[in-house]
């Protein structure tokens, strides 16, 4: 009996290039959001306008993909034959690959010949994506559902995660950090510098002085994790701070060669409503997290 053809899911917390995901055979899992109580998709609000309203202090809210919503769709793909590989957005971050996992369990008891395999990439936002790029890649040479899975999870914690915000009181609101060193951080000019670690959490690395310095910053921590891994691609997404994301790119051309190919997109609404305008976070493949 030949092997099931498989579908590729991730969520839109991937932060890809929509003209890059277009290319890519995958299906993307929408979570939801909302702005001073109206919910909204990433197709009915652009990425400038969603950010100038956080600059104008409306209020921004997330919401999990629902069992029901796996359901739904995962039901489509069964129902043609097809298998599922969904590389899911951080458990450490949100409740939406507890609610896939329920989701299989019960489309399994519907259709007990098919499979549905969950990762929980333990990653966010362009590093997700990242994931995303190679796992797409390496379907296309030709692994099967069995290999892509076991690449995925053997490697999954070789997908680093490196950033800074520019103003800590969305921090302060996500429960990230204290109120008292929100007021104090944004007084002084403080740039906190963050990591995601194994355990898929974000953990704070230090706090420099000045946006500058906490670029510079992301490059040494950069350096202290690649070891000797090459990187061909690596993500960059920012909250609508393009000209520091360019410095940035510049930056990772340096570490990594000339040659690297270096994917610049917007911090997508569901990351950018707890990180707020002016994030900018880099990803890459390296040793150590």
């Amino acid at each position: 009996m030949s092997e099931r053809p498989y579908v590729l899911f991730c969520d839109n917390t991937c932060d890809l290039p929509a003209e890059r995901l277009e290319k890519m055979e995958c299906r993307i899992m929408p979570l939801s959001f909302q702005i001073d109580g109206q919910t909204y998709s990433t197709e009915e609000i652009s990425m400038e306008e969603f950010y100038k309203r956080m600059r104008e202090d409306a209020v921004t809210k997330t919401s999990q993909i629902n069992v029901g919503d796996y359901e739904r769709v995962f039901s489509e793909e069964l129902e043609k034959g097809n298998d599922i590989l969904y590389l899911a957005f951080s458990s450490g971050l949100s409740g939406s690959y507890n609610s896939a996992v329920i989701a299989r369990t019960e489309l399994l008891e519907k259709y007990p010949n098919a499979r549905i395999e969950i990762v929980d990439s333990l990653s966010a936002s362009s590093g997700e994506g990242l994931m995303l790029i190679y796992a797409e890649m390496k379907k296309r040479e030709g692994y099967t559902l069995d290999q892509l899975v076991k690449w995925l999870e053997d490697n999954k914690l070789t997908f680093c995660h490196v950033f800074t915000v520019d103003d800590l009181k969305y921090l302060f609101r996500g429960g990230r950090v204290s109120r008292a060193a929100a007021i104090a951080g944004t007084m002084l000019g403080i740039k906190p510098v963050l990591n995601v670690d194994d355990e898929g959490h974000l953990i704070p690395q230090g706090k420099v002085r000045g946006r500058t310095a906490s670029i510079k910053k992301l490059g040494e921590m950069i350096s202290e994790r690649c070891g000797d891994f090459e990187n061909p691609v690596v993500t960059i997404s920012h909250g609508d701070c393009i000209e520091d994301a360019n410095a940035a790119a510049d930056m990772m051309r340096e570490i990594f060669g000339k040659r690297t190919e270096v994917i610049i997109a917007y911090t997508g609404p569901v990351i950018g409503a707890h990180s707020g305008p002016g994030t900018l976070a880099l990803f890459f493949r390296g040793a150590q997290r």
